[in-house]
């Protein structure tokens, strides 16, 4: 009886389920705070998310160029994310993962890694997830030459993808 559960699935129920967005696309802009330099940058960024394990883990791979006074930084980005449902409208997670970063100033370029953390708010217009807006929050801790730590804020649009 016990393997024709896991042979036979049930049949679904005759009640709708809400089907998630096979992927999440977002689109927004960024800021960054260098708590050594004191310097600050800006730009725009673009991420990918999907959820390979549903309520449990989704990853989500981003792109950032930052531009600042005398420097320019690449940001890529891979965190894996533990979702929390607030609301059919509203969802947290929380993310950690490694960065990769690329930076060019007053000349030099250097390539490093970095730990990240990032909370995520992402508010939906509608309980299908189609369109929304996030705020991500983020740390980051760069184990490069002189383990610059930085503050960072994310914010754009969620697109999700069917």
């Amino acid at each position: 009886m016990i393997a024709s559960l896991f042979l036979f699935p049930r049949v679904a129920s005759a009640q709708s389920v809400e089907k998630e967005p096979a992927a999440v696309l977002e689109l927004g802009g960024a800021a960054s705070w260098n708590f050594k330099g004191g310097g600050s940058s800006f730009g725009p960024t673009v991420a990918a998310e999907v959820t390979p394990i549903g309520n449990w883990l989704e990853l989500e791979a981003g792109v950032t160029p930052l531009f600042g006074r005398h420097s320019r930084e690449w940001d890529v980005d891979l965190l894996f994310k533990k979702p929390w449902t607030i609301s059919k409208r509203m969802e947290f997670m929380l993310g950690v993962g490694p960065a990769w970063i690329h930076t060019r100033q007053n000349g030099v370029t250097t390539n490093s890694f970095s730990a990240e953390i990032a909370p995520d708010f992402m508010f939906w217009r509608s309980p299908k997830h189609r369109f929304g807006w996030y705020l991500e929050p983020s740390y980051e801790y760069n184990f490069g030459r002189g383990h610059e730590q930085s503050l960072g804020m994310t914010a754009g649009l969620l697109i999700g993808i069917p």
